[in-house]
């Protein structure tokens, strides 16, 4: 068969001790559980392989559509650099209580000590409540030696840089970047394809066994990236019926598309796969000869690189995160 529509997954919900309602009661997620921190869109992590839920392919996994349709799918020049696997990890995540203060090897780290990729990774933030905010990066540049001795006696958020966010704050969070997502953020989180994260605080909590989390304290140290940067949020501005850029990189690109009527699209151009990521509002998405699909706020889709021409038609003022690789 030709793969020749738009996907939508089944999300993997992953409760987490830190995570709360808001995927449910904000983003429409269908669980009854009250602790879901992560809702995994679209995945080809090992044993958490997204399904498809939609259309004549529903029930089949994406890494079965990769071997079944390769380029047709993710690219050529996608499918020559990652063969059958899947590049991106797409979430969104919820964040009642404080996520520990971590961070993510690199390429060649990850690969020497986990046979994994790395872990870059931006974060949009869909909702967040008064006075809530990040942790990220070094407010001046320390020393290993200075940074072991905060960690050792408790002082570690002393040194680190606390960023309060408003819906529509955009963090790119390269490798070896300390970070945490404190209490009260919704947030869009796209990354490379690897679960691989360094612990290195965690509040001294416990879970319900009363035990502590693992830490990664002599894991972290070389892969931390001590300098300071002199701003850590990326600046971008909306314009409304456009695509506007917002991260550029090698892992991955991100624009928003901010719309309140049709807007054409056209990825003659593009050698990729596309994700769109729904958050705010609703609108239709129509390909081919009489083909659409909704999608909403909450919602993520996976435009094969075969589709290559469609428009979105708004129900509201809405707003897509439009996700590639270059």
């Amino acid at each position: 068969m030709k793969l020749n529509y738009t996907l939508k997954f089944k999300p993997i919900l992953k409760e987490k001790i830190w995570g709360g309602e808001k995927l449910k009661n904000v983003l429409n997620k269908k669980t009854d559980r009250t602790n879901i921190g992560e809702s995994w869109e679209i995945s080809d992590i090992q044993g958490d392989t997204s399904i498809v839920s939609n259309g004549i392919l529903t029930g089949k996994s994406l890494s079965e559509l990769i071997v079944e349709f390769k380029e047709e799918l993710v690219g050529e020049k996608v499918y020559r650099q990652f063969k059958n696997k899947f590049p991106l990890l797409i979430k969104f995540i919820d964040a009642e209580h404080s996520l520990s203060i971590q961070l993510h090897p690199d390429d060649e780290l990850a690969k020497k000590r986990h046979n994994s990729f790395g872990k870059t990774e931006m974060w949009y933030v869909v909702q967040s409540d008064p006075g809530s905010g990040l942790i990220v990066g070094f407010k001046e540049e320390v020393s290993k030696a200075e940074y072991l001795e905060n960690l050792k006696n408790k002082t570690l958020t002393d040194i680190l840089n606390f960023e309060p966010v408003k819906e529509g704050d955009v963090y790119f969070i390269p490798t070896g970047r300390v970070h945490a997502i404190k209490e009260g953020v919704l947030l869009a989180e796209i990354q490379q394809t690897s679960d691989i994260t360094y612990r290195i605080y965690d509040w001294d909590r416990v879970d319900d066994q009363g035990k502590s989390r693992e830490l990664h304290t002599e894991l972290a140290l070389d892969a931390i990236d001590y300098k300071v940067q002199d701003m850590y949020k990326t600046p971008y501005t909306k314009k409304l019926n456009n695509i506007v850029k917002i991260v550029d990189n090698q892992y991955f690109n991100t624009n928003i598309i901010s719309f309140d009527k049709e807007v054409e699209i056209d990825y003659t151009h593009k050698d990729s796969f596309v994700i769109y990521m729904c958050v705010k509002g609703s609108a239709g998405i129509f390909f081919g000869e009489d083909k659409s699909e909704n999608i909403r706020k909450g919602e993520t889709l996976l435009i094969p690189a075969s589709l290559k021409k469609l428009s979105l038609k708004p129900d509201e003022y809405s707003e897509i995160l439009e996700i590639y690789i270059s």
